[in-house]
This record gives C-alpha cells, structure tokens and sequence, in this order.
C-alpha cells in the first residue's frame, strides 16, 4: 500500500485537460454565456471550479500552494463568482484551472492510499465537520465533472463544441 493514489484518479487529469481546452480559445461574449439569466455564466463556473479545488486542499487540508494560484487566500470566502462586474477572460481561467490542477496533482502524486481515511475539521456556521481526504476528493472530482457538464451544456445549446470528458 506504499503506493500514491496518481493511478486510482488518474482521469481527473483528462478531465481537466479538456475543461482547460474547451475555455481556451472562447471570447468574452462565449464566457459570459449562462444557463439562465439567474446562474453563473461559463466564467464564472469555471472560476468557482478552480477555487473550490484551492479551497479544500490548501485552506481545509493545509497543503501548500495557495500562494500559486490566482486564490492566495483560500479561506477568505470570497470567489471569482462572486465578482459579476469583474468577468474572467480565457487565459485568466486557464491559468486558474492548470494552477489548482498542480496542487491536486501533487496530493495525488504524494498521498498514499493509507491516508485516505485521515480526518480534517472544518467549521462553518459555528458547525464542524469531519471529512476524509477519501470525500474530498470524491467531492472535487465530481464538482469538476458536474460543472464541467454544465458548461458543455452551455457550449452545445449555443452550437459551440461540447466537452467530452470521456472520449479516448
């Protein structure tokens, strides 16, 4: 059991690959494109996506790199998506996404299958809460295939190029 856990989730690269590759070359018109006129636009969810991921790593399980990516300060409760006047552009999101990317790759490269069942705090609204490195990183994976899914859906609805998570 020596082993890292790089070869249990390695389609969580893929998938972020082709998030990053679907966001690469759209406008400032596509990004804001939104579900509905109440939801985030593709920006925005992209945004929420990498943060959530700096968020869960580096502020509730204290691994390093924060200070790498474009969310130094993972705690503050504050988002990209929570800024409607200030959009994200393409390479904005791209820089997000591959530099929160490395921080899940390196927990994935250095935790062992041993730690997954360690436990971490987390207070929210005077609540605490367990959760395993295990559920996190269930949790984030599915967050990442969850909005990528709705961005996709966004991006055929407007006769753009989905994103396949799955093809070879």
């Amino acid at each position: 059991m020596g082993e890292n856990l790089a070869f249990l989730y390695g389609g969580w690269r893929k998938c972020n690959s082709r998030f990053v590759d679907a966001l690469r070359d759209l406008s400032p018109d596509q990004l804001a494109l939104a579900p509905s006129p109440t939801t985030w636009p593709i920006w925005a969810i992209a945004g929420h996506t990498a943060g959530a991921r700096v968020y869960w790593l580096c502020g509730v399980f204290k691994e390093p790199g924060a200070e790498t990516t474009p969310f130094p300060d993972p705690l503050s409760g504050v988002g990209w998506e929570d800024d409607p006047a200030r959009p994200r552009r393409a390479d904005e999101l791209k820089t997000a996404l591959e530099t929160s990317w490395r921080i899940a790759e390196r927990c994935l490269q250095t935790w062992q299958p041993a730690m997954l069942a360690d436990e971490f705090t987390r207070v929210i609204a005077g609540r605490t809460q367990i959760h395993t490195r295990q559920s996190v990183l269930m949790r984030l994976i599915t967050h990442d295939a969850f909005h990528a899914g709705e961005v996709s859906s966004v991006l055929g609805a407007h006769g753009l190029p989905e994103i396949d998570l799955w093809r070879p």
